[in-house]
């Protein structure tokens, strides 16, 4: 009974950061239901994340940007021109893949260092400074692409990033071992990392969880990652794309969790003016948050263009739409101060989930926009209504 009453107050007091989980459960029951298993099958499951991939990294720069109370509209078609530019360093300059990449990454920093100079330093609202900068990179992607319409990417090595498997080192009743080793890391990484702040919060004698709710909950996150694993390692394992996400979100989680950096980043988005009344540098902050957003751009533009294996016109349409979408289903408050980098991409999942499993029913799109929309503002009310109960 104590357990009980112990995990109801849990969820009740956190029900921000546990709300989505539950959210994707119900989502993925529902769907594998209703599609006989189809949804959860290995093949549909491994595509799926691929296809969430660009859209996850914009995600996580999002919430940053939102949690500093800002927004970037720019960010879509900044990833679809920057996916031309690498096109055309690629095909028409013959650059080598490897250092195409790195000189995308930069320019990317570069836009966003842009977007964060015309918010920071003259005041400009960022929702008119980066719907000017979507402005530009539509027309600039229009002048790259005009020639020919799609440039046709034939390089083999930077079209695996988004269509190429991580290699199997051998098969264990027909699942990919090295997405099974990885899977079991990890497991083995999300263990040691709750053991070591639960032992940090008691030693500082901050208050914890109870011994059998802290148990359960890392049986319970574990399971999960094992059973993604044993899903995708029955198909083709890991994909270059999933890794590359889980990088960004291990980066960023410990940025934002373990470092001062990240303190001063929900410090400016609580209060910007007791955060510069603390010495904490508002405009530096403007400007590191909107730079990581124009590399995450950047790396969404490579990762959109490689799974097409080519640049279109039509590249980015959208892609801050369902970045911000992501991020406010994921738990990140429209007042700023709040949010998560691992919720965000929760967040790009739920929405993937949804796309998904309407497209396997055979729902029309018009049904799809309407449905999607109606999560996304049950997301802002629910953020509402929570912020609310606090107050």
């Amino acid at each position: 009974m104590q357990f009980y009453n112990e995990a109801k107050s849990l969820i009740k007091v956190n029900i921000r950061d546990y709300g989505m989980y539950i959210a994707l459960f119900i989502i993925m029951l529902t769907f594998s239901i209703m599609t006989d298993g189809l949804f959860m099958s290995s093949r549909n499951i491994s595509n799926l994340i691929d296809a969430t991939g660009y859209i996850a990294v914009l995600a996580v720069g999002m919430t940053l940007v939102i949690v500093i109370r800002h927004i970037d509209l720019s960010v879509g078609f900044a990833a679809g021109f920057l996916g031309a530019i690498t096109a055309v360093l690629l095909t028409q300059a013959g650059v080598p893949f490897y250092i195409t990449i790195p000189i995308i990454l930069v320019l990317g920093i570069v836009v966003g260092l842009f977007n964060g100079l015309l918010v920071a330093q003259f005041g400009i609202p960022s929702f008119v400074a980066s719907l000017a900068g979507m402005l530009i990179f539509r027309g600039a992607l229009l002048r790259v692409t005009e020639k020919t319409g799609t440039i046709i990417i034939k390089d083999d090595h930077f079209n695996a990033i988004g269509n190429g498997f991580i290699p199997s080192i051998a098969k264990v009743n027909g699942l990919n071992l090295l997405s099974l080793i990885l899977g079991a890391i990890l497991i083995v990484i999300y263990v040691y990392s709750e053991l070591s702040k639960r032992s940090s919060k008691l030693k500082y004698n901050f208050e914890v969880v109870s011994k059998s709710i802290f148990v359960v909950k890392v049986v319970f996150v574990s399971a999960i990652i094992a059973y993604i694993t044993w899903i995708l390692a029955g198909y083709n394992g890991f994909s270059w794309t999933v890794i590359i996400v889980l990088l960004v979100v291990v980066i960023y989680h410990f940025l934002t969790t373990s470092t001062v950096l990240g303190r001063h980043i929900y410090a400016v988005g609580s209060n910007p003016e007791a955060a510069n009344l603390s010495g904490i540098s508002v405009k530096k902050i403007t400007y590191i948050v909107f730079g990581s957003m124009g590399m995450l751009s950047a790396l969404s533009g490579i990762l959109f263009t490689s799974r097409l294996q080519s640049a279109t016109t039509t590249a980015g349409t959208l892609f801050e739409l369902d970045a911000i979408a992501a991020a406010y289903v994921g738990g990140v408050s429209a007042a700023g101060g709040v949010g998560k980098v691992t919720g965000s991409i929760i967040g790009a999942i739920v929405m993937a989930s949804l796309s998904s499993g309407m497209n396997l029913m055979g729902i029309g799109i018009s049904y799809q926009y309407m449905i999607r929309g109606a999560v996304l503002a049950a997301a802002v009310i629910f953020d509402v209504v929570t912020r609310k109960k606090r107050a």
